[in-house]
């Protein structure tokens, strides 16, 4: 049977979910190497790893602890001449160490401004260019999709700040052991929603859709579906919330006729659902999400990477 072979790796990457956090959350409250409070943090990654910068950003601004900024590294510039940006430190999130954006701008910024990473890989070339480095190998994952390291990296992150996710764990564990229903099998498109720092893992479950079921998936900010988006909305059509519920919002999306999934776990834990959801879509059309079509566990541009390395050489 085809569902039985196709996407091993990140089946067992996604049901790892709720040790993996423990284990990140263990971690983090026994090590002190994240950004003081009260400095300035510009936090880079690409594709899920920008994401989950989002989630965090978010929430270090809404807890009180300093100004924090989310970039992608191939737009971040931290280090450009004609439009300097002043941070006190910037945190890096990659999987594998080797992307080459993330690569260019940490060796920009040696001996000017401070750098976390927190790795995947602690074989990857990024090691010897941070200044700092935290490592999570038991994250690390064999799928092309990620899963597990970029959630990982954000319990990591919250616990820092005194986010208490003992919730999320408990939730991750219902979330992805409970079977997928045939109307989430089927549907047509899916969109996603957040709110504040939920907006980011809006984005990672659109990412996620995306990637490993070739569908058509969007996602936006809760208060924005409303601005156009939710045009496409119809039956056979899946809206799906994570995170705080904009007022009248279920009732708009029942009138469309689309499936609304909204509330009922941390939102943490719904995104481990979403990448249950995912797998199964991905079987069900006979796609393997541990190598997705065109991807590759780590985009590695050449001309990037031969100045990487000459910098860090120097």
């Amino acid at each position: 049977m085809v569902e039985t072979v196709l996407g091993t790796f990140m089946e067992q990457e996604l049901l790892s979910q709720p040790d993996i956090w423990t284990r990140a959350i263990d971690q983090s409250r026994s090590e002190d190497l994240l950004p003081a409070d009260g400095l300035a943090v510009a936090v880079i990654g690409c594709g899920t790893s920008w994401f989950m910068a989002q989630s965090y950003a978010v929430m270090r601004e809404r807890l009180g602890k300093g100004l924090t900024d989310a970039f992608a590294a191939s737009e971040a510039f931290l280090n450009h001449n004609s439009a300097p940006r002043t941070y006190d430190a910037v945190v890096v999130i990659t999987r594998s160490g080797t992307t080459s954006e993330v690569l260019e701008v940490v060796a920009g910024l040696r001996g000017k401004v401070p750098t976390v990473a927190l790795i995947g890989d602690l074989e990857s070339p990024l090691v010897g260019l941070a200044d700092t480095v935290i490592g999570l190998p038991y994250a690390d994952e064999r799928s092309v999709v990620q899963t597990r390291f970029a959630t990982a990296a954000l319990a990591y992150l919250l616990t820092n700040l005194g986010v208490d996710l003992t919730e999320a764990v408990a939730d991750a564990r219902d979330a992805v052991s409970t079977e997928v229903p045939h109307e989430l099998l089927d549907a047509e498109q899916f969109t996603f929603l957040g709110s504040g720092w939920t907006v980011g893992l809006a984005h990672e479950a659109g990412l996620k859709m995306r990637e490993a079921v070739q569908g058509w998936t969007e996602s936006y900010s809760a208060m924005e579906y409303r601005h156009g988006p939710i045009s496409i909305a119809a039956p056979g059509r899946v809206v799906w919330l994570l995170g705080d519920e904009p007022a009248g919002l279920e009732a708009d999306v029942a009138e469309t006729g689309a499936l609304y999934i909204h509330g009922g776990q941390h939102p943490l834990a719904q995104l481990a659902r979403v990448h249950k959801v995912t797998l199964e879509r991905a079987r069900a059309r006979g796609l393997n999400p541990d190598v997705p079509r065109n991807l590759s566990r780590s985009v590695i541009l050449a001309a990037t990477a031969t100045a990487t390395a000459t910098a860090s050489a120097g």
